[in-house]
């Protein structure tokens, strides 16, 4: 199984975390310059990692010619699968709209000229919809960029502009999608084609049920595709097939190899 979108270099031991429940494939998100490098680094040092590199949203003070000279230079690592996470985050008071659109138009033109989809951050303040809104304006600009909505919120109107933009924009859900009262993400889910659908944990953050308020780890990926596969009344390894599937599309992963014969 492939984890989508984790921030494994945050790990006490990331090397003992890639291997925990079968997973086959890792994707590192390097959001920053110093998180990028060690994303690279990673992938350089695990076959069964990849990585991506960008610039946070929340972390657009470190915006700087400096800054993306690195992080394109990063950007065209043979085991670099995309950019980001990048995108508009208002769930805090300080935020930096101005800087954030600057940082996003930068990454979406990096994604472009390296033909490697970008992860995309989406977050408000509760019942408010700013950033939602934002990320579907700057998009409508960038029809043939793949993106991937990185912990999709279940926005019902962020889920039919992706449906409507193509099937090159994937949706990803996290370990939030197990929670009680997630109701629009669980709709979401079951709503969603199953060839737009990725798998993620986003660890250390949102651990799925039953390790809600533990720290995440890459292996609890399993519980949000048991989750899912029981919502949709699908089993569990049918949508891990799909969910593997379509992370290899949109990352262009290599397939895993094949089994041995007889086995």
């Amino acid at each position: 199984m492939i984890d989508t979108h984790t921030h494994l270099d945050y790990l006490d031991d990331p090397a003992s975390a890639r291997g925990e429940l079968g997973l086959s494939a890792l994707v590192c998100i390097g959001a920053s310059p110093e998180h990028a490098r060690n994303a690279v680094t990673l992938a350089e040092q695990f076959g069964d990692v990849y990585a991506t590199v960008g610039l946070h949203p929340t972390d657009t003070d470190e915006d700087s010619p400096e800054t993306r000279a690195a992080i394109e230079l990063l950007a065209w690592h043979p085991r670099v699968v995309g950019v980001g996470e990048s995108g508009l985050d208002d769930y805090w008071d300080d935020t930096k709209r101005a800087a954030q659109l600057l940082a996003f138009e930068w990454q979406l033109d990096l994604a472009r000229r390296t033909g490697k989809p970008l992860v995309i951050h989406t977050r408000d303040k509760q019942d408010r919809q700013a950033a939602h809104q934002g990320v579907m304006e700057v998009l409508r600009a960038w029809p043939d960029v793949p993106v991937i909505l990185h912990c999709f919120s279940g926005h019902g109107g962020l889920l039919k502009f992706g449906l409507e933009r193509g099937p090159h924009t994937f949706f990803g859900f996290a370990g939030n999608t197990t929670y009680k009262n997630a109701r629009e993400i669980h709709e979401a889910a079951q709503a969603l084609p199953l060839d737009r659908l990725l798998l993620e944990t986003d660890a250390p953050f949102l651990a799925p049920v039953p390790n809600r308020g533990k720290p995440n780890r890459p292996g609890y990926v399993r519980h949000t595709l048991n989750f899912i596969a029981q919502l949709r009344g699908m089993n569990a390894a049918d949508l891990e097939a799909v969910t593997d599937a379509n992370a290899r599309r949109v990352y262009a992963l290599p397939d895993p190899p094949a089994a041995p014969s007889g086995a």
